[in-house]
């Protein structure tokens, strides 16, 4: 059977200060510019997730599109939408929330519980998040991994 790559939108909305610990305050403000604002500043993201499997012969599905929205809304969106990423979130206290850090915190949280939500037979393929028409950030999985 061939393999079926399905795609799913969702919406965002976070702020952030963009500001590495490990920096001085002046190059932060050379690395970072306008967006280490010390007040922070937000994004309407949106945030593609696709998986990859073989339909089931059944229902002709590669997933149950509701269980991978709920899943989705439960891992991601309660945690990210309408929050000061910085504060609000743990993974960022320590770490700069670019979008390729939330694109790689998206991606592990939601292949932390996957097997239990998903068909055996269907897989994470990649998280894209398109932080701004022009700022568009993809994390794929791993070729070897399966």
């Amino acid at each position: 059977m061939s393999m079926v790559h399905l795609g799913r939108r969702y919406r965002f909305s976070a702020s952030h200060r963009l500001h590495s610990p490990q920096l001085s305050d002046e190059e932060n403000r050379e690395l970072y510019g306008k967006c280490d604002n010390p007040y922070g500043h937000g994004h309407d993201y949106v945030l593609e997730v696709v998986v990859e499997g073989e339909p089931d012969p059944c229902t002709g599905l590669v997933t149950c599109v509701a269980k991978l929205d709920e899943y989705v809304q439960r891992n991601v969106l309660a945690d990210f939408d309408h929050k000061y990423l910085n504060e609000e979130v743990a993974e960022f206290r320590d770490a700069p929330p670019t979008t390729e850090n939330v694109a790689l915190e998206i991606q592990r949280r939601l292949e932390c519980g996957w097997r239990w939500v998903l068909p055996p037979t269907t897989r994470l393929k990649k998280v894209r998040i398109y932080e701004t028409r022009r700022n568009i950030v993809e994390v794929n999985r791993q070729a070897d991994e399966k």
